[in-house]
């Protein structure tokens, strides 16, 4: 028999600002004990087993969510601002209450490598083509992201600006135009890097 992994479930970005942490069982199927390297899955019929008296079942409808509130409503940077606006907040109380306070008590360091781990789940569920599970890790990225700013002394009209500021230029020419610019910014006196 295989052993269970366990995961945190995943937070909304703004309810993530002092979630508590949920295990959950993972989603993946467990090993079963009849034939090594297989995997057991609900659903999958095993061969010369006939089920019987087995109906299709319906798709369940689409969860009704309750409204929004009205600053949440569409896509926006506004809910990036909100959300440094809450971790800005919490930037002073107790660590015993406040997950982001406890966060950005731990220092650069701990606030830079949770990013990270935060941004490697997420390339984990883009890899596996897991949707629901991209979407859920992108928020946990961005709350993480925000704390990092927070943290750093950003604003996030700062990396508004900057994103304004290279909108309209090709990606290939902003990314040479860097690279032009590092050298010399250095005081190497050359655009070749060496």
């Amino acid at each position: 028999m295989g052993k269970s992994t366990k995961k945190r479930a995943p937070a909304s970005a703004v309810a993530a600002a002092d979630a508590a942490e949920v295990p959950v069982a993972a989603s993946a199927g467990k090993k079963s004990g009849a034939k090594k390297g297989t995997v057991k899955r609900a659903g999958v019929k095993k061969a010369g087993v006939k089920k019987v008296g087995t109906k299709k079942k319906a798709r369940p409808a689409a969860p009704v969510l309750p409204p929004a509130p009205p600053l949440a409503v569409g896509a926006s940077p506004a809910v990036l601002d909100r959300l440094w606006a809450v971790v800005s907040d919490r930037r002073g109380a107790d660590p015993a209450v406040s997950h982001s306070a406890r966060l950005l008590n731990r220092g650069t360091s701990k606030v830079a490598q949770k990013f990270g781990e935060e941004a490697v789940e997420c390339v984990i569920e883009a890899m596996g083509g897991d949707r629901a599970g991209l979407v859920a890790e992108s928020a946990d990225v961005l709350y993480h992201l925000v704390v990092m700013w927070v943290n750093a002394g950003v604003r996030t009209d700062e990396v508004w600006a900057e994103l304004a500021r290279r909108e309209g230029v090709s990606g290939v020419a902003e990314k040479a135009s860097r690279a032009r610019a590092l050298p010399m910014e250095l005081g190497l006196g050359t655009t070749k890097i060496p």
